[in-house]
């Protein structure tokens, strides 16, 4: 009640203005209403009798009308308020999505602008990267026509060169056809390694006795005799070295001589004796022949650097097949230069042996794997690969080899049955290192040495066999079709050592 009380006159305050007004308003009124007012109050007092008694009453319907209006009035103002909270609420929840739909934009844009940017970045990259292949392209069609012209005019000068080639080849081998003297034994073709150890008599011929001289007898040649101590076993050592069998390998060698020999006197020729034995010995595992084998065709694949004589080794080998009776086939497998093909073929022709070639320049590794098929369909019994010759310091050349090892594997597994290694006797250690390259890249199977007949000291032979132990089916002591002679270790270490027995 309290509450009400202090509305309501709040209320009744503010409204004295009002009632004011009021009065000033009627006071403007003619007398006649005056009068009648005066009549009225008059009668006022038995009216405010009436009202006394029912004020009560009144005043208690006023004072709950008037807590009405007010309860009216702050529901009123309630709503009013709760409206304006959430107008405000709803204005700033609108004003949050404004602002989140605005950084929403401006993050769309700035993405769109970044994948703008970045996209033309790409294509001035890739523009870029295409210009750069277009350069390179130029580029590396220039040097390719700069090679092709460098290759033609390389190209002509090699078939000048190889036609003269070719001429003397045809010509030596007409030659040879028309020699045929037997071959000459080792001992006369080989350099001997130690000449010398060649037994000198002239100071110490000893005079005839008395008798001798009446008889007519010749009087006797002494023999020279050395004790064998470390100063002879160095000189050995040195000469065994000279002649390409390697500082290990004469090692070997004079400390086997010198078991059981040290201190004792000993004369040329048993120097000589024990140094041939000792490298027979040495040489006696590795002396094996080409072995044969009843699958047919038996692939034997021939390698070796620039020179070393596998053209020739190859025209050889087929003869002596053929001449056993064997069915030789032969593919020319250096396409790269044409005098081999030619003399491939001169030597085919020979033998009595079908050579088959391809274009030069081509694929060897396509030629070696087209020559089996066709072996296999003529029933060959031996198919012998030539290989272009190359250095074992070029890897690209060494691949090649390898490749022609793998293809022809796809026609026989077990293919080649045989890979030899033509050596030349003259490239002395250097021989060492060919064999480790190629044993490498094809797995040589045995070994074949070349041009013993000439200055070359045949010691590096040696020096294979002890550090590889590969089999040494045959060496070459000529360029005649005999001159490829099966492998002897005795007379070869006795035609090394000079040494007669």
């Amino acid at each position: 009640m309290a509450f009400f009380k202090k509305l309501k006159d709040r209320l009744f305050k503010s409204s004295s203005k009002i009632d004011e007004g009021l009065e000033a308003i009627v006071g403007e009124g003619d007398e006649a209403e005056v009068s009648a007012v005066g009549e009225t109050v008059q009668d006022a007092p038995a009216q405010a009798v009436e009202t006394a008694v029912a004020s009560p009453d009144d005043a208690a319907k006023a004072e709950k009308a008037a807590l009405r209006e007010a309860e009216k009035v702050a529901a009123e103002r309630k709503a009013q308020i709760e409206a304006h909270a959430q107008a405000a609420q709803l204005a700033r929840a609108a004003e949050a999505r404004a602002i989140q739909q605005a950084a929403d934009e401006a993050a769309r844009q700035a993405a769109e602008a970044a994948a703008l940017e970045a996209d033309a970045e790409r294509r001035a990259e890739e523009e870029r990267l295409l210009e750069e292949a277009r350069k390179a392209e130029d580029a590396r069609a220039k040097e390719a026509a700069r090679h092709a012209a460098q290759e033609r005019q390389a190209e002509e000068e090699r078939l000048a060169a190889e036609q003269a080639r070719r001429d003397a080849a045809r010509k030596a081998a007409q030659d040879a056809e028309e020699r045929a003297a037997a071959p000459e034994p080792l001992r006369a073709t080989m350099t001997p390694v130690a000449p010398d150890l060649m037994e000198d008599t002239s100071s110490s011929t000893a005079k005839p006795g008395l008798l001798g001289r009446l008889m007519g007898r010749a009087a006797p040649q002494a023999v020279r005799r050395r004790a064998l101590d470390d100063e002879m076993l160095e000189q050995l050592e040195e000469l065994l070295i000279t002649a390409d069998m390697g500082v290990d390998t004469a090692l070997r060698v004079t400390a086997n001589m010198a078991e059981g020999r040290f201190g004792k006197k000993l004369s040329v020729a048993e120097i000589k004796q024990l140094m041939a034995d000792e490298i027979a010995r040495i040489m006696e595992p590795v002396a094996r022949p080409l072995p044969l084998y009843p699958k047919t065709p038996q692939v034997v694949l021939v390698v070796g650097v620039n020179g070393s004589g596998k053209t020739t080794t190859i025209g050889k080998l087929a003869s002596q097949f053929r001449a056993a009776g064997k069915k030789v086939v032969i593919a020319a497998g250096d396409t790269f230069r044409a005098a081999a093909v030619e003399q491939l073929q001169v030597w085919g022709e020979r033998a009595g042996v079908p050579v088959l070639t391809a274009a030069q320049g081509s694929d060897p590794a396509s030629l070696a794997f087209d020559a089996m098929t066709q072996a296999q369909a003529d029933g060959a019994d031996l198919l012998l690969i030539d290989t272009a010759g190359r250095l074992q310091n070029r890897g690209d050349l060494m691949e090649e080899l390898a490749k022609i090892v793998r293809v022809i594997r796809k026609k026989d597994a077990e293919a080649p049955h045989n890979t030899l290694l033509v050596l030349d006797a003259t490239t002395g250690q250097n021989a060492l290192n060919q064999v480790k390259v190629f044993q490498e890249i094809s797995d040589v199977s045995g070994l074949v040495m070349t041009k013993l007949d000439g200055t070359a000291k045949g010691g590096v032979l040696v020096a294979l066999a002890d550090k590889f132990g590969l089999p040494i089916h045959a060496i070459g002591v000529g360029e005649q079709i005999d001159d490829l002679q099966p492998f002897d270790p005795q007379e070869f270490a006795d035609a090394l050592v000079g040494y007669e027995r």
